[in-house]
C-alpha cells in the first residue's frame, strides 16, 4: 500500500472518529438560510453530505483518469506490438535480401576465379612448352658445340702421325 493510500485512510479515520464524537453537535438543528428561503435543518449533516458528494465527484474523476491512463497504455502497448512485429519483418526481409546479394556475389567471384584458374592454367602449360622448346634448342646448341668441340680436338690429331715416343 502507497503512503498517500495510508495517509488517506487516517484522514478518513480521524474525520469519521471526529463525528462520532461530536454527532449530537451534528444533528442539532438550525436555520439555514438559501438564497430563495430558508430551512430549518442540521448543519453538520449538510456540511457531511457536501463532504460525501465532494469525495464522490473526485473518486469518481480519478477512476476516470485511471480508466483513460489504462486505455491508452492498452492501445500504446498493442501500437508497439504491431511496431515490433513490422520491424521484425522488415529486418527479415533485409536479412533475406542481404543473403541473396551476398550469394550472388560470391557466385561472381567463384566464377572469376574458376576463369582465373582456367587462365593460369592455360598460360602455365603455354610457359611450359615455350620452356620445352628453349630447352630443347639450348641443348641441341649445346650438343653441337661439344661436337665442334669434339671435332677441333680430335679432328686434326688424327690427321697426324703417332707419336713415336
Amino acid at each position: 500500500m502507497s503512503l498517500y493510500t495510508v495517509l488517506l485512510l487516517l484522514v478518513m479515520a480521524g474525520l469519521a472518529a471526529f463525528v462520532a464524537v461530536n454527532w449530537a453537535a451534528f444533528t442539532a438543528p438550525t436555520t439555514l438560510s438559501f438564497i430563495l428561503g430558508t430551512v430549518q435543518a442540521p448543519l453538520g449533516v449538510v456540511m457531511l453530505i457536501i463532504t460525501a458528494a465532494l469525495a464522490g465527484v473526485f473518486i469518481a474523476y480519478a477512476l476516470y483518469l485511471q480508466t483513460t491512463v489504462l486505455v491508452e497504455t492498452r492501445r500504446m502497448t498493442r501500437e508497439l506490438h504491431r511496431q515490433r512485429e513490422l520491424a521484425e519483418q522488415a529486418e527479415t526481409s533485409r536479412i533475406t535480401e542481404l543473403r541473396g546479394h551476398l550469394d550472388g556475389r560470391l557466385e561472381q567471384l567463384r566464377q572469376a576465379l574458376e576463369a582465373e584458374r582456367t587462365r593460369t592454367g592455360e598460360e602455365a602449360a603455354q610457359r611450359s612448352a615455350e620452356l620445352r622448346v628453349t630447352i630443347e634448342n639450348a641443348v641441341n646448341g649445346l650438343a653441337a658445340q661439344i661436337a665442334e668441340l669434339d671435332d677441333r680436338l680430335h679432328g686434326p690429331a688424327a690427321l697426324l702421325p703417332p707419336s713415336r715416343s
